[in-house]
Order: structure tokens, then sequence, then C-alpha cells
């Protein structure tokens, strides 16, 4: 067996997966605070990458940044205002179909805005893949610096998810909202002020998702597509867990590269398509809380 390549797809995978992992984060972050999934976070994703493309037409990258930073920030309030609070204590599904609703709202409405056609997005991010570790295999392990890049990035802002939740009041607060709505709000939380903090942070989850996946793929209406993707990682992590958002992006990514290289050849390839959903299908029947979801026990 040729080790060098075997360990280039596992790091292609794990490359891969940790841009799944991108747009899972919003899923759960929106999940942890309402009890609710979160249709809307691939359409997000594109609102914010065509917001940000289309503001660098006029203005430095910096600013055009801290100016889609406070589009997300408004985008937050107004859905919080005109969606979210009319509908509290209502069932999660009513929420969920909400969530649907604003999908179609901002994928239409972005690109009324900011245009439909395909944006090529450069962030200062270097695509130049280089050769590693040529002294230990022969011929050397190929890597992507752009995927090197965004695996950094996503570390960083895992990082800081978890130390929000686990060590500030918000967070804890976040999790409160999340258990019970009505309790919440009896012990003084605002919900309403809470779920506006949840939307933004995920807007800016979407945003950098949408500055990677742009980068990468260009920003286009199939972006708001990537959130698919993302369903299969969240219910591998369980949707209540940040962590558990990048492990199951990294198993996913980690098993549609060795099965498309390894057992595509033998069944006519394309189990990169699906390999994920089915690996998710599993893990429903088996363990539907996910690897770090939290067992919920319903005592009659």
């Amino acid at each position: 067996m040729n080790w060098g390549f075997l360990l280039e797809v596992i790091l292609g995978g794990l490359m891969a997966g940790v841009l799944y992992s991108l747009v899972a984060l919003g899923f759960v972050l929106i999940y942890k605070a309402s009890g609710v999934f979160n249709f809307a976070q691939g359409a997000m994703v594109l609102f914010a990458a065509l917001s940000l493309v289309r503001l660098m037409e006029h203005m430095p990258f910096a600013a055009a940044l801290i100016a889609t930073l406070l589009i997300m920030l408004a985008l937050a309030v107004a859905i919080e205002r005109l969606v979210l609070r009319p509908l509290v204590n209502q069932a999660g599904i009513i929420l969920f179909m909400a969530t649907i609703g604003l999908t179609y709202f901002l994928d239409g409405f972005g690109q009324t805005l900011w245009g439909s056609d395909v944006y090529q997005l450069h962030i200062g991010m270097p695509k130049e893949p280089v050769m590693i570790l040529q002294n230990v295999f022969e011929g050397g392990i190929l890597i992507n610096t752009e995927d090197v890049y965004a695996a950094v990035i996503a570390a960083i802002l895992v990082a800081a998810l978890a130390l929000f939740f686990q060590k500030t009041a918000t967070g804890r607060a976040l999790r409160a909202v999340a258990d019970d709505h009505q309790a919440a709000q009896a012990v003084g939380i605002p919900l309403n002020r809470i779920w506006v903090i949840v939307w933004a942070v995920s807007g800016v989850v979407a945003l950098v998702a949408g500055m990677i996946w742009g980068s990468k793929l260009g920003v286009q209406f199939s972006l708001s597509l990537i959130a698919l993707k993302a369903l299969p990682v969240v219910i591998l992590g369980g949707f209540e867990s940040v962590p558990g958002a990048i492990v199951g992006g990294l198993i996913i990514g980690v098993g549609e590269k060795l099965s498309e290289v390894y057992l595509g050849p033998y069944v006519g390839g394309g189990i990169e398509i699906w390999f994920a959903y089915v690996l998710a299908l599993l893990f429903l029947l088996v363990r539907p809380e996910g690897l770090f979801g939290e067992k919920h026990i319903d005592r009659v």
C-alpha cells in the first residue's frame, strides 16, 4: 500500500470536513439557543458572501468585512423582531417552518439586492498547493494551503465559541433558553436579547463559511445548497454540541474521500455524493442523539 497516498487522501478529507463543519456550526448555535433547526443557515452563508464580494467592489477588504458584519447584525435584529418575537412559545415545528420561509426570502432578496452572477472572491488566502514530507514518502504529500488556512480559522472559531458557551453568563443563558423558553423568561432571562445575540453569532459563522467557500468555489447560488451537506454533520456530532460539529465534519470528510478513492472504482464512483447521508441514516437508527448529544429520557 502507498502510505503516502493514503495520508494525502486522509488529509484532504480532514480539510474538506473542516469546511463542512463551518456551516454545521451555524445549525448548532441556533439549535442550542432556541431548540429549533435553522433551515436558513445555508441562505445566510450565501447572503453574507454576496454582501462581502459586492461591497469589495467599492471599498477595501477590511472595510467591506466590517460593513458585512454590520449587515449580518442588522439581519439578526430583523429576524428576531419580525419572525421570532411573534412566535415566542410556539411549537418547534412552527419555528422550523418559519426558517424555511426565511431561507427562500434570503435567497431571493440577496440575489435581488446584490445580483445573481458568479463572483470571484479573493480574500488573500494562498491557493497554491505545496508538497510536504518528501523525505518520508516517495513523491511527497500534496496539500492545499487554502484548506490549511481554513482549518486554522475553524479551530480558532470553535475554541472561541466553546469558551463563550461555557465561561460567560450570556453563554449559560443561551443554554437555559434552549432548555425551556418559559422557565428562562420566568427567572429574568431576556429571551429577545438572547435570540438577537445567537442569530448575530450565527451570522458571523455564516460570514466566515461564506468567505472560505466563496474563495474556493466562487460566490454563487449553489453556496446555499452547502447547508444540505452539513445536515449529516450535525446528525453525527449532535445538534447541541459545538465540538460535535467539528468531529462530525471530520468523520464525514475523511469517510467521503476514502470511500471514493478506494471503493469508488468497484461500484462505478459517485460514493462521495451519498456517503454522508447513508452514514447519517445509520446513526439515526443506532444513536439518534449523535456522538456528543445528550440522551433525552421522558419519564411518565
